[in-house]
């Protein structure tokens, strides 16, 4: 299984447009010890020639711009992804399906309740589907397997298992919506297997609990949420907002966070992705990200290139 990481930054990107912490500013000045990231986004693929994207990143268009294998190869028109895999409804997520718009075929693969929120919810996603079989809706279940397919029908080589790792839905999502949402739906958490490798991808994860680590040893590589190195991170940066765990995040650090959590994880090789702007494990001269190393983990970065 071929992986690239197309991405690696929490929402916003980094830096972010609208923020002048230290990290930002410094990053911006070119003093910050660091390298910028654009928005979380990763693109498997079995054989280098059929690639499906996990998630659809607000920067998707500059992302496969900046890796050639994703360009357009043979056709006027042509293109080497066949499918998106949604593990939640966020923002962050979704926002790049609209820039697949322009009358591709593909595969979007996404629980029931996810879709009713896109399709039904928010008529601008009805721009994938102008014309017939422009995206292909495919709805998945939590602890099912699946194939990634092309969109003649073709196995890619690559099959799926999601299941559920919190039942928190989006703000923007509706009360009147939410009454008739399945709360397993909500966020997911994914296992790609190709040729015997175990891929798990979990840029977002609220808490880790046993069966959660009874899954993830069984796996050969983790990219593992890494937004925020502390619980209160946001609210010390920037004097007020919401705890890492109110947004959904598990902190790095702390005696509950996953670099503890997770430490007896001994088979799969692990990786922190989807770090927020104010992260200081970003600052490579910093004690956090020298923490994080000896313990065994490793940072993504943008045009990263991994192989199973």
């Amino acid at each position: 299984m071929r992986i690239k990481v197309l991405g690696s930054a929490a929402g916003g990107g980094f830096p972010q447009w609208n923020c002048n912490c230290r990290h930002c500013k410094s990053l911006r000045a070119g003093t910050f010890n660091g390298r910028a990231r654009t928005q979380t986004q990763v693109a498997v693929s079995h054989d280098a020639c059929a690639w499906f994207l996990l998630n659809a990143s607000p920067d998707l268009r500059l992302q496969i711009e900046a890796m050639p294998i994703l360009h357009p190869r043979n056709a006027e028109r042509d293109s080497p992804i066949f499918g998106v895999l949604l593990t939640s409804g966020d923002i962050d997520q979704i926002a790049g399906l609209l820039s697949l718009r322009e009358l591709q075929s593909f595969r979007v693969y996404c629980t029931a309740s996810i879709r009713r929120i896109l399709r039904e919810d928010n008529s601008v996603f009805a721009m994938l589907n102008r014309v017939p079989n422009q995206v292909l809706w495919t709805e998945i279940g939590s602890d099912k397997s699946f194939s990634l397919m092309t969109v003649a029908g073709h196995d890619s080589g690559i099959s799926c298992t999601v299941f559920s790792l919190g039942s928190c839905y989006p703000a923007y999502v509706s009360r009147h919506r939410l009454a008739g949402l399945n709360p397993e739906d909500a966020l997911l958490g994914a296992v790609l297997t190709s040729s015997g490798k175990r891929f798990a991808y979990m840029p977002a994860v609220p808490e880790v609990d046993d069966s959660l680590l009874r899954r993830l040893e069984e796996t050969d590589l983790l990219l593992f949420d890494g937004t925020f190195w502390s619980d209160d991170e946001l609210i010390r940066v920037q004097g007020s907002g919401s705890t890492a765990r109110e947004m959904g995040h598990i902190p790095v650090s702390g005696t509950e966070g996953s670099l503890r959590k997770l430490a007896a994880l001994q088979h799969p090789r692990k990786v922190f992705v989807h770090l927020n702007n104010t992260n200081p494990m970003l600052d490579e001269s910093g004690p956090e990200y020298r923490e994080v190393r000896a313990a065994g983990w490793e940072i993504a970065a943008d045009g990263w290139s991994l192989e199973l």
